[in-house]
């Protein structure tokens, strides 16, 4: 008899963002019953969802209340309430990523050690107790004081280049990581499922703002030599393996000038380094993670064409209803897809939307990206 898919389970997503929001559009197509939990009243995910819960999620009480009719609880956001998870799954729900991974990712600290316990590169740090601890490592700059726990979207990332600058450092636990001299900094989008089959999107390479440190644009693939590609690759699958995860795991690295590949951080849900495979792959991330936490198949993850996405960020200056100037030029571009959050308000630097650009030729599409980025703004 033929696989049978039950399509009737409830399933429920903690965080409403865009991240959710995307994992409905994909859920849509497979009949999903989604429920959002979302402190947000105007959430991009309310409309879209089957249930809207107005609650936050990191509030253990909140969590248990929301998941207690619930059959499988995923995350498209990493400050989730573990214990209220782990009471959940006790209670007989199904929980992917695990609780544990969560946890594990929430504290950079426990990930750096995590990587050096799987033999898995990554820049040298030290551990960090305050500001005042922090100071005793002059030794160890240039350098870049990170938060243990709550960074997110560049922040909580600090960078200290001399002694004099060690009055930047957080006043909290947190990790003191060596600056890396590096050519790029690349992702990779890797799933593994309940049975331990694991799946890879081809390498992407990153473009970060340099006043917002967030990520700008992306190239995909990564136009770097094929050892590279393929060892990134292999690093990435090797993360997820010792992780023991279930579900789409992002993995952001450095290649550096010196030809190594050193893992920088890592994201256990759909991430912005995956944003175009929407378009410009056979599956998408976001149709991935259901593949992987619902027990499906995996789709291939084979490019249509080169691609690149590009970040549209609220404009400096401007706070308040957003107007989008500029979209009817980018639909213009052959190969352009536009996608928006459904964010009401804008404010500088907050994420909107992005455009996701094809095209057969590495040149041409470079191009596109700059007339992108010159071309649209976010005002109010």
């Amino acid at each position: 008899m033929a696989g049978r898919f039950d399509n009737s389970i409830k399933i429920g997503i903690l965080g409403g963002g865009q991240l959710g929001r995307m994992l409905i559009q994909a859920a849509i197509d497979l009949d999903l019953n989604i429920s959002v939990l979302d402190s947000d009243p105007h959430a991009p995910c309310k409309e879209l969802c089957n249930k809207f819960v107005q609650g936050s999620f990191n509030d253990y009480n909140t969590v248990l209340s929301f998941g207690k009719d619930l059959d499988l609880i995923s995350i498209e956001i990493e400050s989730v309430n573990i214990e209220a998870l782990k009471e959940l799954r006790a209670m007989g729900k199904i929980i992917y990523p695990q609780p544990e991974v969560i946890e594990l990712i929430q504290d950079k600290r426990i990930q750096k050690k995590f990587y050096l316990d799987n033999q898995i590169p990554t820049a040298e740090f030290v551990l960090t107790e305050n500001k005042k601890h922090t100071s005793e490592f002059a030794d160890f700059l240039p350098a870049f004081h990170k938060l243990g726990k709550g960074g997110y979207d560049g922040k909580g990332v600090q960078p200290i280049l001399s002694k004099d600058e060690f009055y930047l450092a957080f006043d909290q636990p947190g990790l003191l990581e060596k600056r890396v001299d590096y050519e790029k900094e690349i992702s990779v989008i890797v799933a593994r499922n309940e049975s331990g089959e694991i799946t890879s999107f081809p390498v992407v390479e990153m473009v970060f703002d340099p006043v917002y440190n967030l990520v700008d644009y992306l190239i995909s693939p990564a136009n770097i030599k094929e050892q590279y590609l393929v060892e990134a690759d292999e690093i990435a699958r090797k993360v997820i393996q010792a992780l023991g995860m279930v579900g789409i795991l992002a993995v952001e690295m450095f290649l550096t000038k010196d030809g190594k590949i050193l893992v920088n951080e890592i994201a256990p849900r759909p991430h912005n380094s995956g944003h175009h495979t929407i378009k410009a792959n056979i599956t998408s991330q976001y149709e991935q993670h259901w593949r992987a936490i619902l027990g499906l198949p995996f789709g291939s993850t084979e490019p249509h064409k080169l691609s690149a996405m590009v970040n549209v960020l609220g404009t400096k200056g401007y706070s308040g209803d957003a107007i989008y100037v500029g979209l009817q030029e980018v639909l213009k571009l052959d190969g352009a897809h536009i996608h928006l959050y459904g964010k009401k308000t804008t404010k500088p630097s907050r994420k909107m939307g992005h455009i996701i650009i094809m095209d057969n030729d590495l040149n041409s599409l470079q191009q596109k990206v700059k007339f992108v980025k010159d071309t649209i703004q976010v005002i109010a």
